[in-house]
């Protein structure tokens, strides 16, 4: 059976190419034996983002404490002209899209007839999430094509369209949920995707005072620690486990060593979880974590060490005035410059 299909969004329809179709469940069983399995219990932050977790996200951005969506908002809204011009026939590619709000700056800084040349690709591991931002677009831009793609970016970048030219986005500074390894693989990967006159927009977030940056995962009104704990009910949900979500408390904190926040949830006490789907008992102890996520901060240093050992020349570096975050554009070594 084809993974592509056409999906009404109102008066139009668009092409999703959906990689994840009745394969969810089975790779969400394996990731799970796996991590869970370990001395230090992990589960993959990608489990984070079903329907609610997406919209739980959504609303972390809005949050005082949390500065990166507002710090990259306002590089993007001050350089999307400069982005967008001269872009004509082309896929604009963005990786692990979640809602509109900062590919809608872009399209908003181009004209109409530039947008009628192009050609959206999103990329998200939610289905529901990408249809309505897709519904949200077409409203806004009733000229612009688009083509969704349900699929884990780790993954399933081979499934993304590349018949025309491509420019790439990705933003929130996602990259920081990769350990050194996997974020050099896959910016490698990406680099040898690309093709003369592609580029690709990527941010960081940058080094900054500890406490800036735990308070941004640790907000007071307990959005985060729902977020975190949503991954228990993606795993009770899809794979009929029994986690007591009540039983188990966020935890996040800044590890200077490795330099990152990491999010723990911590049992509160000793249990024992059933999860069916993936044949096995998972005994906690109180206090003993699952380890859900990582989020890197970046020295300039570092992210040109980075990027230049993936392939990548920078194109142009935007930083905000107070350095908080960085966005930068990337083009693949040895191609020429656009």
């Amino acid at each position: 059976m084809s993974d592509l299909q056409t999906i009404s969004t109102g008066p139009q329809t668009i092409p999703v190419t959906d990689c994840l179709k009745g394969r969810l469940r089975s790779s969400l069983a394996d990731d799970v034996k796996e991590g869970l399995g370990k001395k230090q219990k992990t589960l993959p932050c990608k489990y984070f983002y079903d329907e609610r977790g997406s919209r739980l996200f959504e609303q972390i951005c809005r949050l005082p404490e949390y500065y990166v969506t507002r710090s990259e908002m306002g590089i993007i809204g001050e350089c999307a002209e400069e982005l967008m011009d001269g872009l004509y026939d082309l896929d604009l590619v963005e990786i692990g899209s979640g809602a509109n709000w900062k590919i809608k700056l872009l399209f908003n800084a181009a004209r109409a007839g530039q947008r009628k040349t192009m050609r959206y690709v999103p990329m998200d591991v939610c289905a529901e999430e990408l249809l309505d931002a897709a519904r949200d677009l077409q409203e806004s831009f009733p000229e612009l094509e688009i083509h969704g793609v349900v699929g884990d970016f780790t993954c399933h970048m081979d499934r993304v369209p590349d018949e025309r030219k491509r420019k790439f986005a990705f933003f929130g500074s996602t990259i920081g949920n990769f350990m050194d390894t996997e974020a050099g693989s896959f910016l490698s990967h990406v680099a040898e995707s690309m093709k003369e006159d592609d580029y690709f927009l990527i941010g960081f977030d940058m080094m900054k005072p500890i406490a800036i940056m735990e308070r941004a995962y640790n907000d007071s009104q307990g959005v985060t620690a729902a977020f975190n704990k949503n991954i228990l009910n993606v795993v009770n949900n899809e794979l009929h486990a029994d986690f007591d979500i009540n039983g188990f408390s966020h935890l996040a904190f800044w590890n200077g060593e490795e330099q990152r926040i990491e999010m723990h949830l911590k049992a509160e006490r000793d249990m024992e979880v059933e999860i069916p789907e993936a044949d096995m008992k998972v005994h906690f102890q109180k206090d003993e974590t699952i380890h859900t996520e990582v989020c890197r901060k970046f020295t300039p240093e570092k992210i040109e060490e980075m990027v230049c050992n993936a392939g990548f020349e920078i194109d142009k570096w935007f930083l905000e005035k107070d350095r908080k975050f960085s966005l930068l554009r990337l083009e693949r070594a040895g191609t020429k410059r656009f």
